[in-house]
């Protein structure tokens, strides 16, 4: 694919990464292949995972094109941008064609990267997956790569306030071993993936620098000493949120329903 954005963007997001003083712990990144199609499943705390995400594909020299949900491909000024990196969109509602989306950008030898988990997880703990990362994986013969992230949801996330002032954060990018999913059971399949996952974030945390963890800090999962909502507590704000997105579209078809009896 032909990029002309995307790597004067990567170059202009690492100086603001020095501006903001932030630091970083990268491993494992010799995982993502120099060539050939990856599929990076990417754990989900915060709206610029993305940003971060991509990092540990940095030093394979590899451009990752993740899959973003289509309010924000479709937005205003960022939306621009973004699909001129050639992000894939995601629509909720009919997953169907960014699926295949994917598979071709990874049958085109691309790094596609997707967030299992589909939703934020308020918890920061790994979420139930979503089977479509092991089937796309499977369905194209690429490797499936797990991958955290940790400490961007400190910058933005739900329910809390941006932060994006220059004090000293770690960011931690983990790259973990290779699965080959086969398909014949997406949903094991996911559940080993999820496994993998929670373990590796497991490490991160634990390796996370000792003069920024703060107890009960609200960025910090419960189990950890955290204030974070365990994950029992993050399903029900989940449940909530969709219930009150529903009411809202059921609110505006009814708006529409009207003004176009009274025309």
């Amino acid at each position: 694919m032909r990029d002309i954005t995307y790597p004067p963007v990567i170059v202009t997001a690492k100086l603001l990464f020095r501006v903001l003083g932030q630091r970083f712990q990268l491993s494992g990144t010799d995982h993502v292949p120099r060539t050939g199609g990856a599929l990076l499943a990417i754990n989900h705390t915060g709206y610029v995972d993305f940003i971060y995400g991509g990092l540990g594909a940095n030093p394979s020299k590899r451009l990752v094109r993740f899959m973003i949900k289509r309010e924000m491909m479709d937005k205003a000024g960022i939306g621009h941008l973004l699909r001129s990196f050639h992000h894939i969109r995601v629509d909720r509602g009919s997953g169907l064609q960014s699926m295949e989306d994917a598979k071709r950008y990874l049958e085109m030898g691309e790094v596609v990267g997707i967030y299992p988990e589909a939703t934020i997880s308020r918890s920061f703990e790994i979420k139930e997956l979503k089977t479509g990362a092991v089937r796309i994986a499977a369905e194209t013969g690429v490797p499936l790569i797990p991958v955290i992230v940790w400490g961007a949801h400190r910058l933005m996330t739900k329910d809390h306030p941006r932060d994006f002032s220059r004090s000293r954060k770690t960011i931690a990018v983990k790259v973990g071993e290779p699965m080959y999913p086969t398909g014949e059971d997406p949903i094991a399949e996911s559940e080993e993936l999820r496994a993998r996952m929670a373990a590796m974030l497991d490490e991160v945390i634990a390796a996370y620098p000792e003069d920024e963890k703060q107890p009960g800090s609200w960025w910090t999962p419960a189990r950890f000493g955290g204030s974070a909502p365990t994950p029992e507590e993050a399903a029900v704000l989940d449940a909530e949120e969709l219930k009150e997105r529903a009411a809202k579209r059921a609110a505006r078809a009814a708006e529409k329903a009207a003004e176009k009896g009274d025309k």
